[in-house]
Parts: structure tokens; C-alpha cells; sequence
């Protein structure tokens, strides 16, 4: 078999050196696509633009405004004097915020009473409304603590809390989207590479009329799958191990988990995207009919089921049995795994045995197609 395969693992690996447009799309895009998305997708809410009403005008007013912009999530822009300059402020997309602070706030805080403040959000962005809210309520609760606490200390009590907490976040204690989303991008950038790169190989033989060569030579169905699979997916490692370098300098994912072990999920997730495109390839008649479908079945799976960028959970429930058709969202559960975690095996070994089953089912199908195709 060996003797069978090393021509055409050759032949391909020529005919990829020759082909400047598929090493580069196997190579510099990966890296390319990594650093223009990875800047590009952020979910991270700061630099919050916020404009304030201040209808009491008062020293203790102007405290509590400046509470929000030392907070570091706010930036000042300007006083308005009426509700309905923040209407439009608001409606023109000039801040996102705007903080009304009442009349007698400050006298009603010196009499020990209540008083409430308001927060006008724009909210067309349903997901940076509900953290710039968690925000404002947390600068506004520790400015009310602050108060209670100066109460307490001039009638000489000291400040008692019920209950007390001490919170740790793990994996990612900075909180950084970019932890999250770098992963999810490795997996995108290289199912697309993947795939469309294999997609082209055995259509290019038929167009160019060279399959009749393959059927009249010793070589059987399944050499010439696994041989023309063996050079792309040498070259998408060598493309994997690029982008994690560039994951590394540019956004700071450090590998936690064994390297060893990102390696082999990733091999096994490259074959499974290679087999996605072999299939494409057999069953085109045209290079141009090959790669639309490559993109289609790559690019949206991967975005859409694949839980790199919505939660699978959320999905109604014959969405996330469909999502099963997506080596990305199991390579991804690895990923995240041995990346920001650095669990072992143990943690993670049904998506590897998934991963497995996808890539033997898919390259047998492709044999059988092309044996049909050639038969």
C-alpha cells in the first residue's frame, strides 16, 4: 500500500508546490484570517460614550457622576440639560448612555432617604446594553455602600455585612473575549482552509482529464483518497502550529494542556475537514461548482452550529441535534479544553472518538464515490 500511495502523495506535494494560490490559502491565509478577525470580533464592553443630566447640580451630584467616569468603563462626553437632548443623543448614536441624576438628590441623601437615579441605554445591541446596565449597577452599589458606610462611622457602628463572598474566576480571570474567540477562529480558519483546499484536488483530475490515467493504474479507490489526503493535511498542521504561534503573540493564548496532545486532536480534525472536502470533490463535475459548495458547507456550519460564536445550549433542539454534523464543534470543545483549561484526555475523549468516527465515515464514503465516478 505504501509503494501505491508514495506517488501519489508525491505528484500531489509537486503539484501543491506549483500552485502558489493553494499554499498560500494553506498557509498565509490561516494566519492572515486570524489577525484581521481576532481584532475584529470583540465582545468586550469599555470605553462606554455617556452623556449626564444633572438636574441637581450640587456637590455630592458631582461626586456621584465622577463615580461612574473613575469606574474606567465610562467615558464623558458631555452635560445635557433636558431629558430630551439625551433623546436625541441617544437617537443620533452620539453615546450609548446617558445618566439622569434627579433634583434633591443631594438633599434627600443627607436626610437618610432614598432616591432613585435613571440610566437611558441604547439597547439595539441587546448583549452590550445588558453589560453596560451591570455596569452602571455596580458603580451605583458601591457609591450606596459608600454612603452606609459614612452613616455607620458617625453614629460609631461598624460596618457589618450577613454574608460575604469571595469570587475566583478561572480559565479566563481577565476576562477577555479574546480567550474565548481566538479558539473558536482556529477552528473556523482551518475547517475553511481545509476544505476548500481538498475540494479542488480530485475535480481538477476530472477537468483536466487525467482521472482516466487513475483507472487504468494499479492504485485502488482508497489509495487514491488517503493519497491525495496525506499532503494536505501534512501542510495544514504545519498551518495549525502558524496560527497558534500568531495566538500566542498576538492575543496572548498560552497552550495550558499537553502540545503533544493539541496536536493529534488537531491532525484528527484536520482529516475530518479534508474528508469534507474530498467528498465535495467527488461528487462536482467543476472546480467553480466545488468550491461553492465547499464554502457553503464550511463557512456557515461552522459559524452558525458550531458554538464558536452562539451557545449551542441556546438553540432549539433540532438545531443542536443538527449541530452534530460539525466536526468544528467538537474540535472546539478540545480546543477550549487544552488551551484555557489544560485538561488531559480524560476531559474530552468523546469528541476525539466523534472526531474519529466522522473522518472513517466520510473517507469511505468519498471512496465509494469516486470508485463510482471512475468505474
Amino acid at each position: 500500500m505504501i509503494d501505491r500511495l508514495l506517488p501519489i502523495i508525491k505528484k500531489e506535494f509537486r503539484h501543491i508546490r506549483r500552485d502558489k494560490r493553494v499554499l498560500a490559502v494553506l498557509t498565509l491565509v490561516p494566519a492572515a484570517l486570524l489577525l484581521l478577525n481576532g481584532y475584529a470580533l470583540n465582545f468586550d464592553v469599555n470605553h462606554i460614550k455617556t452623556a449626564v443630566v444633572n438636574q441637581d447640580k450640587t456637590a455630592r451630584s458631582r461626586d456621584f457622576i465622577n463615580a461612574f467616569v473613575n469606574s474606567g468603563y465610562f467615558d464623558y462626553k458631555q452635560d445635557l440639560a433636558t431629558s430630551e437632548e439625551a433623546t436625541h443623543m441617544l437617537d443620533d448614536g452620539h453615546v450609548r448612555m446617558v445618566l439622569v441624576v434627579p433634583s434633591g438628590f443631594s438633599d434627600r441623601l443627607l436626610a437618610n432617604e432614598a432616591v432613585s437615579i435613571q440610566i437611558l441605554v441604547d439597547g439595539m445591541d441587546a448583549n452590550s446594553a445588558t453589560t453596560i446596565v451591570g455596569f452602571a449597577q455596580v458603580v451605583t452599589l458601591q457609591y450606596s455602600q459608600k454612603i452606609v458606610l459614612t452613616n455607620l462611622a458617625k453614629i460609631g457602628r461598624a460596618n457589618y455585612i450577613p454574608i460575604s463572598y469571595e469570587g475566583r474566576i478561572w480559565y479566563n480571570p481577565e476576562l477577555k473575549s479574546a480567550k474565548f474567540l481566538v479558539p473558536g477562529l482556529i477552528a473556523f480558519i482551518l475547517a475553511i482552509t481545509a476544505v476548500i483546499a481538498t475540494s479542488l484536488s480530485i475535480v481538477r483530475e476530472k477537468e483536466r482529464n487525467t482521472i482516466e490515467q487513475i483507472n487504468v493504474s494499479p492504485v485502488h479507490s482508497f489509495d487514491f483518497i488517503i493519497g491525495k489526503l496525506i499532503p494536505y493535511a501534512a501542510i495544514s498542521l504545519v498551518a495549525a502550529a502558524l496560527v497558534l504561534l500568531a495566538a500566542y503573540l498576538l492575543f496572548g493564548v498560552v497552550i495550558k494542556g499537553s502540545v503533544l496532545l493539541l496536536f493529534g486532536a488537531t491532525l484528527l480534525f484536520i482529516v475530518a475537514a479534508l474528508s469534507i472536502g474530498l467528498l465535495v470533490s467527488t461528487i462536482s463535475d467543476s472546480q467553480q461548482v466545488a468550491f461553492q459548495i465547499a464554502a457553503v458547507v464550511s463557512i456557515l456550519p461552522t459559524i452558525l452550529l458550531s458554538g464558536f460564536v452562539f451557545p449551542i445550549r441556546s438553540m432549539p433542539w433540532w438545531l443542536q441535534i443538527l449541530s452534530n454534523v460539525t466536526p468544528a464543534k467538537f474540535y472546539l470543545v478540545i480546543l477550549r479544553s487544552i488551551l484555557l483549561k489544560g485538561v488531559g484526555l480524560a476531559a474530552f475523549w468523546e469528541q476525539a472518538v466523534y472526531l474519529a468516527l466522522f473522518a472513517t465515515v466520510l473517507l469511505t464514503i468519498s471512496t465509494l464515490r469516486f470508485k463510482r465516478t471512475i468505474g
